[in-house]
């Protein structure tokens, strides 16, 4: 199937995700930083990355922005749980923040398996229907 690299500093998503895209048969690299997933990125070609927003050493949107450089083709789905504590206004949409820069997809923490693999086929799709242009 696809090789797919995830990065999220949560061991507990790390393992859930990798576990799940590899009962599809996916090939699945996991990192827990930004920093070690770019690096992975670098040693090795991957069809798809599905990126944490907020995480501690380079934050999803670095991240996002590094892995365009370095591989523009590569489809990104970005996933994050994160909520604000705002009262007197509507706090940001990161995830949509993240579909504006350029991820294809975007997956809520805590997220349905579907949901997940939903995203996952979208973009693999959408990767493939771009390489047969």
């Amino acid at each position: 199937m696809a090789s797919i690299l995830v990065i999220d500093d949560d061991d507990a998503v790390l393992t859930t995700i990798k576990i799940l895209l590899e009962r599809q048969s996916h090939d699945v690299a996991v990192a827990s930083t930004g920093k070690k997933g770019l690096q992975l990125l670098q040693a090795q070609s991957f069809d798809l990355t599905i990126v944490d927003i907020f995480m501690p050493d380079l934050d999803g949107f670095e991240t996002m922005s590094r892995i365009h450089l370095l591989r523009p083709a590569i489809p990104i789905i970005v996933i994050s749980g994160y909520e604000f504590q705002v009262t007197s206004s509507s706090p940001p949409d990161f995830l949509r923040i993240a579909t504006q820069l350029g991820a294809v997809a975007s997956v809520r923490k805590p997220f349905r398996p579907s949901d997940l693999l939903a995203a996952v086929t979208q973009c693999l799709a959408a990767r493939n229907d771009r390489a047969g242009d």
